[in-house]
């Protein structure tokens, strides 16, 4: 491991980190590529007509999801909002100038209760600052055609689809099938597939808006893509006169988004996952005599092309449970951020897509020296994996 690698973080004066968690906007999502970097740096030392800039982004958004439009916006959360705001308003701005005081009378979306997850902001924030109403169907653990099709009456403007490995992934309506029942009320479906690969599927199978991130797999500055119709994409825009200006992408970030999007478009994705596939290997192969430990290989739980090393603990064996060791591992220097989202359940997971050059032996070596660590590293205190984002921003600013 090279010295430079940590040069940024020592003159700023930040923690060293390694991401093995994937693309988490808490530790900025991801390492924006080269082409990226230099589209943004020079669209910084130009004035533009923006609506060009958007048109023009719209057609590389078309090329790559095979939609009628699509544009730019500051995130996919933000995405949510004007997609649902679009639909509730069209394109008629006295309304969009409205909104969120007076919705009008078509201000309802519909979600499954399963799918109300939380990816920093809970679902129901995104649709609730349009004004609109949430209307969840069905439980978290199942929900049934039905209860879709009794819920799509004349005041619904939208039903949300999302997809997410933070999601129930069982007992919920299939994409196709949500469509299709939306579809046969002539109601239009919005997904929100922020962190997904396909970025054709959906739209192939009727979705009339598709929302994605733009600094998660595509690598490109903080963004986020609508795609769709292209009536709904024209009315997603036409928010930017309302509740959209607050949430307005500069000049830089399009141009940035524009070569991250062109540069997915040529990537080597074999070449990619190859890559991925020895990293996983090696980390596996460093804790395989471990005790308490079992390390295994995992699919993506959406389908992504990519897989990640699910880290299981037996606390008796290995001295501590994953909670803590997914603590410690944050701790070191540099700090191995894992995926820790589900460590009551006795596991955590490594995520190689953000790794740098030179780090991969360098997660291995530590994750053995903790793992190994046993009741060692007792004496450090757990974190609280259910409340520990929300302490970071409590804790924020304190000096």
């Amino acid at each position: 491991m090279t010295e430079a690698l940590w040069d940024w973080h020592d003159a700023n004066g930040f923690t060293r980190v390694i991401n093995v968690s994937g693309t988490m906007t808490g530790l900025g999502a991801s390492v924006t590529g080269s082409a990226a970097r230099k589209a943004t740096a020079e669209a910084m030392g130009h004035f533009v007509k923006m609506h060009e800039l958007q048109e023009h982004a719209g057609q590389v958004i078309s090329r790559l999801t095979g939609a009628e439009a699509g544009c730019v916006t500051a995130s996919a959360s933000a995405g949510i909002s004007l997609c649902v705001a679009g639909c509730m308003t069209g394109l008629n701005p006295s309304r969009a100038e409205a909104l969120p005081a007076v919705p009008g009378s078509r201000d309802t979306v519909v979600a499954q209760a399963g799918h109300l997850c939380h990816y920093g902001a809970p679902v129901e924030t995104a649709v609730g600052l349009t004004g609109g109403k949430l209307r969840v169907i069905g439980q978290s653990t199942q929900c049934a055609d039905h209860q879709l099709e009794g819920a799509l009456d004349e005041n619904v403007a939208a039903a949300l689809y999302v997809v997410s490995h933070h999601v129930v992934h069982y007992g919920q309506i299939p994409f196709a099938r949500f469509v299709e029942i939306a579809h046969r009320a002539g109601v239009p479906v919005i997904v929100d597939a922020a962190s997904e690969y396909d970025l054709t599927g959906f739209i192939e199978q009727g979705a009339d808006l598709a929302i994605y991130s733009g600094h998660k797999f595509l690598s490109g500055p903080t963004s986020g893509i609508i795609a769709g119709r292209r009536d709904l994409v024209r009315a997603a825009y036409l928010q930017n006169i309302g509740i959209g200006r607050g949430m307005k992408v500069g000049k830089e970030s399009i141009m940035g988004l524009i070569a991250a999007m062109e540069d997915w478009m040529t990537r080597d994705a074999a070449a990619i996952r190859a890559a991925e596939r020895a990293a996983l290997e090696e980390w596996q192969a460093a804790v395989a005599d471990l005790p308490g430990i079992t390390a295994r290989v995992v699919p993506d739980p959406t389908n992504n092309p990519l897989d990640r090393l699910q880290i299981e603990i037996d606390p008796q064996e290995a001295g501590a449970n994953a909670a803590i060791f997914a603590a410690v591992l944050g701790r070191q220097d540099p700090a191995i951020i894992v995926r820790d989202h589900e460590v009551e359940l006795g596991y955590f997971q490594l995520d190689p897509c953000n790794l740098l050059p030179g780090q991969q032996v360098l997660v291995a070596d530590t994750l053995r020296h903790v793992l190994g660590s046993g009741g060692d590293v007792l004496d450090h205190a757990e974190a609280d994996p259910r409340n520990g984002s929300i302490r970071a921003y409590l804790d924020w600013g304190q000096g």
